[in-house]
């Protein structure tokens, strides 16, 4: 009995069911883990519908033309920056960018909710004249195929995206260089379209990064963005212009290695000399002029990393400084064996002139106070005194200036003030390293503090 029903059943079924062609235009999709049957749609209700949408469209005119202006809706997904030029003032930027917009002319009623289309539509629908104000070369990707992305919704609205690597003008400020900061821009706004025919909006979600460990930006780290946007006057109209700063930080590794380390170390290099005899003029001229000549080509190189600006940078005036550091001790020692040199030659004159004044007989004058002896071939014996200070002219006194009288009325003009020029190599033992450590504690804290 049981039997005889269900072969009932399925005779009915078989005579009233659904066809083999119905069941075809049905697919199985799953809702709530509840399998039911869809309908399909096929390629020729796309194409229906992409050609209705496209028949007596005009790509030429904006959407709401003469109506309202077209409000396009801007967001940047910024898939790597770097490298930054700081000879040209330009750095790299590899974006994707998507506009989105609202065209009542491409409504359409179906069963699908989005269509997804390739580079091929791109050109037969009207899309916005965006260009990148400050980009001095931009290129689209268009290997395999040109990297656009059009979406269009049933209510008319409008995703476009596509590939974008730029090269983008950044005015950088070098004042602080190699410790300095920049907010290197990225402006775009319509070419042709004032402000009354088409407005930019950001989107909730204007700007996004990727991955930063892939970005090439070497001597920078990337510290952070922001998005503005602005309205520019020009004679063919108002015109809005998005713009998006990236804020760059330098690295100072780099230059620390390069050029800061090797300048202290060749400044400290020329203080060596203080430490050898005055009496090796070969030893301390060779090492005075090898560090002079050094501290000029360390200042060369650390140059042709920059554009040539008029001004002083922060590496300018530290390579300065140490080269004034390096030549003030080659001037040290100049000084020092001129007037060295000069004593020595002073002494043996007069020594010369008291030997033929004893060989003759002739009268001696010595000079202490304002006494003259008269000695026929007999020189009183002097012994030598550190507290006595040899005149130029030849007379002692026990002071740091000599002939005190004389100099206040008026006689120094004839040089006869002396200083103790044996000890200028202990006096630069201290000065330099204390004046290249006050230099550095202001130098620092100056540029990275204040």
């Amino acid at each position: 009995m049981i039997r005889r029903l269900l072969l009932a059943l399925l005779a009915l079924w078989a005579t009233f069911g659904p066809s083999k062609e119905e069941e075809e235009d049905y697919e199985d999709v799953p809702i709530n883990k509840t399998w039911v049957l869809s309908p399909q749609v096929y390629e020729s209700d796309v194409t229906l519908i992409l050609n209705t949408l496209l028949q007596g469209y005009d790509n030429k005119l904006r959407p709401d033309i003469g109506v309202r202006p077209t409000v396009i809706e801007t967001a940047v997904y910024v898939n790597s920056i770097g490298p930054v030029d700081p000879i040209n003032m330009e750095y790299t930027i590899d974006i994707f960018f998507a506009q989105t917009w609202y065209d009542s002319r491409l409504k359409f009623n179906s069963s699908m909710r989005l269509l997804m289309l390739n580079s091929n539509m791109v050109g037969k629908i009207w899309i916005p004249d965006t260009f990148f104000r400050n980009s001095r070369k931009s290129d689209a990707h268009w290997i395999t195929t040109p990297n656009r992305l059009l979406r269009l919704w049933r209510n008319g609205r409008v995703m476009y995206t596509l590939r974008l690597t730029i090269n983008a003008e950044c005015y950088l400020k070098l004042h602080n260089f190699p410790m300095d900061e920049h907010s290197c821009p990225l402006e775009f706004s319509s070419y042709g379209y004032p402000k009354n025919e088409i407005m930019y909006r950001w989107q909730k979600r204007a700007v996004e990064v990727a991955d930063q460990r892939y970005w090439r930006l070497y001597q920078f780290a990337f510290v952070g963005l922001r998005n503005s946007t602005d309205v520019a006057q020009t004679q063919s109209g108002e015109y809005v212009i998005m713009t998006i700063f990236f804020d760059l930080s330098r690295r100072m590794g780099y230059f620390t290695i390069q050029t800061y380390i090797p300048c202290s170390m060749i400044v400290v290099l020329s203080w060596v000399s203080f430490w050898i005899n005055k009496d090796a003029v070969p030893a301390r001229t060779s090492l005075g002029i090898t560090t002079v000549l050094t501290m000029t080509t360390l200042s060369t190189i650390s140059r042709k990393s920059l554009p040539k600006v008029s001004y002083v940078t922060a590496m300018d005036l530290f390579v300065s400084v140490c080269f004034i550091f390096t030549f003030a001790a080659l001037m040290e020692y100049g000084t020092l064996h001129y007037f060295t040199s000069n004593r020595q030659t002073k002494k043996e004159r007069v020594s010369g002139d008291a030997h033929q004044q004893r060989a003759s007989g002739k009268v001696v004058n010595v000079r202490r106070g304002a006494s003259l002896l008269q000695v026929n071939d007999i020189v009183p014996y002097r012994e030598e005194s550190d507290d006595l200070y040899e005149c130029l002219e030849g007379k002692d006194c026990a002071s740091f200036f000599c002939c005190f009288d004389d100099l206040r009325s008026g006689a120094w003009r004839e040089n006869r003030m002396h200083v103790r020029v044996s000890k200028i190599d202990s006096y630069a033992r201290i000065f330099f390293p204390t004046a290249f450590g006050l230099f550095n504690l202001v130098y620092w804290i100056g540029y990275l503090y204040l």
